[in-house]
């Protein structure tokens, strides 16, 4: 029940140096079944693959969440592990190695967990077609390249006809497709909006519901693109066509005249009484 528990649980970001030991197991259990590895290159390939899952593991936190930094980091990892794969099988275990997914890029993501591909084809994680490599608790990373001058420690170790052609993921013709296949969609980078062409400094018109027919332009109405035709300019000042046109009168003239009315009015009584 350990295996079990170490592979179905080791979902999270960061694992510990057991579950990655477990997982290196189950994996190159699984590479030694099908690629038919000896005894000795099982030891090497255990050793390549606890080291390259030791390296990637600090890394899936924001691989995980499209760091690029991460991602690039990771592939790095990826290119050097199976490299130093290409020193330990012969030529023909290599090409079957790459052509076969869940050994040459052994790791997806799936609703933001990391696990090994190889444990969605091997369901039963308790089964192991061989036994523990013999330096299964012992080893801890003394063959890693950085102990060796990023230089591979198993070039030469084994005396068969290697694989010369293409392996590295990184600067391929398909690396965006494999990241995304690996790590869900490439973010994309946001991109500045084209200016509008010269001589159209209005903007077009956008239908407020995409997918539906935009509505046919009312009988009486200019539709889009074209000019309303400009309104009759009003008469200049206050006339009106056909009304007679009064004086304005101001309060001071009003009031100046009121006396010079009642005064006209007093002449007129005292002529008719006489």
């Amino acid at each position: 029940m350990l295996c079990v528990t170490s592979l179905l649980s080791g979902y999270a970001a960061t694992k510990s140096r057991a579950d990655l030991r477990v997982e290196s197991r189950f994996l190159t259990d699984k590479m030694a079944y099908e690629l038919n590895l000896s005894t000795s290159q099982c030891n090497d390939v255990f050793e390549i693959n606890y080291d390259f899952l030791c390296g990637v593991s600090g890394l899936m936190e924001l691989a995980i969440v499209g760091n690029e930094s991460a991602v690039d980091r990771y592939y790095m990892y990826l290119d050097m592990r199976n490299d130093d794969l290409r020193w330990v099988l012969s030529s023909r275990q290599y090409n079957r190695f790459m052509q076969t997914e869940y050994f040459f890029r052994p790791i997806y993501v799936n609703a933001g967990r990391w696990a090994l591909r190889v444990c969605v084809i091997y369901t039963n994680h308790n089964h192991f077609y061989f036994p523990r490599p013999h330096h299964y608790l012992t080893y801890r990373g003394k063959h890693w390249r950085t102990h060796h001058r990023d230089v591979s420690f198993y070039k030469g170790r084994h005396n068969l006809t290697h694989f010369a052609g293409s392996y590295r993921i990184r600067g391929s013709k398909n690396f965006r497709d494999r990241w995304h296949a690996d790590f869900g969609k490439r973010p994309a980078h946001p991109s500045r909006r084209p200016s509008p062409p010269a001589g159209r400094p209005h903007k077009p018109s956008v239908s407020p519901h995409p997918g539906k027919p935009d509505k046919p332009d009312k009988p009486g109405r200019p539709s889009h693109g074209q000019v309303r035709p400009a309104r009759p300019s009003r008469p200049q000042g206050t006339e009106r066509p056909g009304r007679e046109v009064r004086p304005s009168r101001r309060p001071e003239q009003s009031r100046k005249a009121e006396p010079q009315r009642r005064g006209g009015q007093e002449e007129r009584r005292q002529t008719f009484r006489t």
